[in-house]
């Protein structure tokens, strides 16, 4: 998972919107839960804003040079798939780049 460790390479910003109560962010707060630190830890000075919000959507959002943004929705994603995404975000990052 090397990709992990190369947010920051490709990527200006990470957001992760959801719900502190509702059953459709379960997955995502149990993602950040356990992989925040880890990522923090490979990424220290870049920015994964976590946004809580009463009755949200849970969504992860990717912010690339040039003001480009890209979104997931989460409603309904397993823990995995959730890591699955992020990955696929930062394999957009790179391809933007080159």
């Amino acid at each position: 998972m090397a990709w992990r460790g190369h947010l920051s390479r490709n990527m200006k910003e990470l957001r992760i919107l959801l719900c502190q109560t509702s059953p459709a962010s379960s997955s995502a707060r149990a993602f950040v839960e356990k992989n925040y630190k880890d990522l923090k830890a490979l990424n220290p000075k870049f920015p994964i804003l976590i946004r809580e919000c009463s009755e949200i959507e849970p969504q992860l959002w990717a912010r690339y040079d040039m003001g480009v943004e890209r979104g997931i929705r989460l409603e309904g994603l397993s823990e995995a798939q959730i890591l699955k995404a992020v990955e696929d975000l930062v394999k957009v990052g790179a391809s933007l780049k080159a």
